[in-house]
């Protein structure tokens, strides 16, 4: 709201954002709100989560933990964002690397803005020796991508990620897609909930192996997408 100034200006300064962010609660300049930034101390209890990520790459899983920051609490504006990341394991020969990369994610957790881009980044790496697929048939590239997948499961669980899959009616068109093969198989093949037929191929879309024949076209009965839409 802007402010009519009906007196003679005499002196002005300028406030920077450090000083708004050290000044009293009754100070006109508290009222921007708090964001995040590099020079944010970090309280000394955060909320987080764990994610246990078991791979056919190593005999153990990996543990990822992300703590978050609350800024704003107890106001409107109050909003969750990741400040930290831990991978833990009792598999060491991936312990030097994943070492630089938790400290790599969490300065740029740290750094503020939009932190989404991180998904993708992961999820677009590519293990030479070749990935595997996870239960439930999603194929992973890399264990990298792996942790990826995690920090995505996170940015979904606190809001700065939405879901983008199918909506309510593309998933009543996968369900009638699904309930119509189960029709024309037999009773031990009928598929149960989250499970795709053996012969299903890879989804160049979802990444999951749900891709059947169905009236002589491609459809993926995961995400829905189809070679003749």
């Amino acid at each position: 709201m802007a402010t009519k100034i009906d007196k003679k200006i005499v002196a002005y300064s300028v406030v920077k954002p450090d000083d708004a962010l050290s000044a009293p609660a009754t100070s006109p300049a508290v009222a921007a709100l708090q964001q995040m930034h590099e020079s944010l101390a970090r309280p000394d209890v955060l909320p987080g989560a764990t994610y246990k990520v078991k791979t056919p790459l190593s005999d153990h899983a990996l543990y990822i933990t992300i703590n978050d920051i609350v800024l704003n609490p107890g106001t409107p504006d109050e909003i969750r964002r990741p400040f930290e990341i831990f991978i833990n394991s009792k598999a060491m020969e991936h312990f030097q690397w994943i070492v630089a990369l938790t400290r790599i994610i969490s300065a740029v957790f740290r750094k503020g803005g939009d932190v989404t881009f991180l998904v993708e980044e992961l999820r677009s790496v590519f293990d030479p020796k070749g990935g595997y697929f996870k239960k439930g048939g999603k194929y992973m590239p890399s264990l990298v991508a792996e942790i990826g997948d995690a920090i995505e499961s996170h940015l979904r669980a606190i809001g700065l990620l939405t879901e983008d899959g199918p909506d309510a009616h593309q998933r009543q068109h996968i369900n009638e897609q699904r309930n119509k093969y189960a029709m024309g198989v037999t009773a031990v093949e009928e598929l149960g909930e989250g499970a795709f037929p053996p012969e299903a191929t890879l989804c160049g879309k979802c990444h999951t192996k749900a891709v059947i024949a169905m009236d002589g076209c491609l459809t993926c009965l995961n995400c829905g997408d189809s070679k003749c839409s």
